[in-house]
């Protein structure tokens, strides 16, 4: 094991409080923007309280939330909200960021508060950004209150301009000016540190560059759930999520390939979030080899009404219960991708599941469906339900510790790549569909995907993830549909069996209309198509394996309990309509 950074630093709401009980006298005041959770700041407050200093201590990530969390205008018997009205930064570079940093909060004021915001257009710079409320009570009284919320325009480590939450202090002293200016907070200092460290080490001249880096952070900022959905604020989770996506992009660019490229195989990288309240801010880098041990052990479950996802021992099972004949490929790791493919009369489909391996509702649905499936002789069917199992090993690995953290980096392979971004006639995970396909002939692949079921932010390089803005806020259950050119017809047949059927699971559309409401609140229309009440995106691609491609999109990253069922229950019900609609499809001349 080789280690590049092993370095702490002081808590920002420690060394804020030791500095300025020095420097200012009882009676001068202290404001503050820090990257810390509530219980930290209301002490540091307390602690300069303790000298006759008036602080206030404010969170940099999220303000406006925070500021909502903090006065207690979202607590039970507060003063009743009738109106809020928001006016809001808007720079010309990233118009919406400031609105959708302002998420959940049309989810937490609810469909009672008549909740409006207003852009005011303004340049990208380093400055105390305020929003702007005008908040209307049911009493008739009438507040109108400025939130401020800290940001810095700087260049990030692919040497692009951003505007991202910073640390601010502002001071007062007796007929002194006020001193008012960015503060380089502990959060940022970490993640400096650590993109320091890699950026500035040798790496190989060829990939993979790695075994496993491995980036584990003790920070002492706890997680606050939310009263909305799956919604939490987490500076750990965050970090986690700026760390990978980061150090995958400064991969991409010191490759020469554009970001977001889903080629590049730099390795495993795998940021360890630790949160622990009372040890020092503090990053370890270590280069490693992969991780070959043995899966964490989960606790069987009734399928049907799985609580949460699988372990691998039970997915094995379950397949192997499925008979047929075996085919397998295999991960980086030396792990073994299992896939069954059952021979009848019909017309083949395949069905996969946990490309990305931190989604993982599409591995129950697909076991499910496999199982119901078989029981007619006539089923024509391969089943892969686990196509990424080094991902899925780093998940289990990582949900041990934060089990409602979304853990992006358990999303490629242990190279580092997007399977479908392997080269074809390959040996790795992209070889289970290509044997998939020779074997059945299939013309259709259900492809069982999932997204956060929460925020997904990136607060120190623009807060919005880079590529991946789409999926930043969730938006309900959609598909998207994927087809060859001449198979368009077949496709829109598909899709309206399908959405028809999905129309009738119980709960779903009110699901999508309460999810939907607030993406729209937040991030303006939803800009999907609809069908029969479902979302859906339809697109020609003739470079795809199968004529057809139906890939589902749930929010189950997170998710438990009953959340997680109604999950696999719609990638079962997906399934199912879509196999059945398939068999009646009038297919295009040279299919028939």
């Amino acid at each position: 094991m080789t280690t590049l950074l092993d370095t702490s630093v002081e808590r920002s709401v420690d060394a804020l409080v030791a500095h300025y009980r020095q420097t200012l006298a009882a009676g001068d005041t202290l404001t503050a923007w820090v990257f810390d959770d509530r219980t930290a700041r209301r002490g540091a407050e307390q602690a300069l309280a303790e000298h006759g200093i008036e602080a206030r201590f404010y969170s940099a990530y999220k303000p406006l939330v925070h500021f909502f969390l903090d006065t207690g205008l979202l607590e039970p018997g507060a003063r009743a909200l009738k109106t809020v009205r928001i006016h809001y930064p808007a720079p010309e570079e990233s118009p919406k960021r400031f609105l959708l940093e302002a998420y959940p909060l049309a989810g937490l004021l609810g469909a009672e508060v008549d909740l409006s915001f207003e852009a005011v257009a303004c340049r990208a710079e380093t400055a105390l950004y305020h929003y702007a409320l005008t908040l209307t009570y049911r009493d008739g009284s009438r507040e109108e209150i400025n939130v401020a919320a800290p940001n810095r325009r700087h260049l990030d480590h692919v040497e692009a301009w951003q505007l991202s939450p910073c640390g601010w202090v502002t001071s007062r002293k007796a007929d002194v000016e006020p001193e008012s200016a960015p503060y380089r907070c502990d959060y940022v200092m970490l993640f400096e540190a650590a993109m320091q460290a890699v950026t500035g080490a040798s790496w190989p001249g060829t990939q993979p560059l790695f075994d496993e880096l491995n980036i584990r952070v003790t920070l002492p900022a706890a997680d606050q759930p939310l009263a909305f959905g799956s919604e939490h604020i987490s500076l750990a989770e965050a970090l986690h999520e700026e760390l990978y996506f980061s150090l995958l992009e400064y991969y991409q660019h010191l490759a020469g390939l554009p970001l977001g490229d889903r080629s590049i195989q730099p390795g495993q990288i795998v940021p360890e979030i630790l949160t622990r309240p009372s040890d020092a801010p503090s990053v370890t880098i270590t280069l490693r080899p992969l991780d070959t041990g043995a899966a964490r052990e989960v606790e069987p479950t009734e399928l049907e009404r799985a609580p949460y996802p699988l372990g691998v021992a039970q997915i094995k099972a379950e397949l192997d219960g499925l008979g047929g004949e075996p085919l397998t490929a295999k991960s980086r790791s030396g792990r073994v991708l299992n896939a069954r493919y059952r021979q009848g009369s019909d017309r083949a489909v395949i069905i996969s599941a946990a490309q990305h391996a931190n989604e993982p509702s599409g591995i129950v649905g697909a076991l499910r469906a496999g199982h119901a499936l078989a029981q007619a002789p006539s089923a024509h069917f391969v089943l892969s339900p686990l196509e990424n199992p080094d991902g899925y090993h780093l998940q289990q690995r990582l949900v041990a510790e934060q089990p409602h953290h979304m853990h992006h980096a358990a999303r490629y392979t242990a190279f580092g790549n997007d399977l479908q971004a392997q080269p074809l006639g390959g040996e790795f995970e992209l070889a289970i569909r290509e044997r998939a396909k020779a074997v059945s002939g299939a013309a259709l692949h259900i492809n069982l995907h999932g997204y956060p079921a929460h925020e997904w932010t990136r607060p120190l390089t623009g807060y919005v993830p880079r590529n991946f803005e789409l999926w930043s806020i969730p938006k309900g259950f959609f598909l998207v549909l994927r087809y060859h050119s001449e198979w368009e017809a077949q496709a829109r047949a598909l899709l309206d069996d399908v959405t028809a059927h999905l129309e009738k699971v119980p709960g779903l559309v009110a699901y999508n209309q309460r999810q939907i409401a607030a993406f729209e609140a937040h991030a303006g229309e939803l800009g999907f198509a609809v069908q029969n009440h479902i979302p859906y995106l339809l697109t020609p691609d003739d470079t795809q394996l199968t004529p057809l491609q139906l890939i589902t999109e749930y929010p189950d990253e997170t998710i438990y309990g009953d959340d997680f069922v109604m999950a696999h229950q719609v990638q079962f019900e997906t399934i199912m309509s879509a196999y059945r609609s398939y068999q009646t499809l009038a297919l295009p001349n040279a299919q028939r």
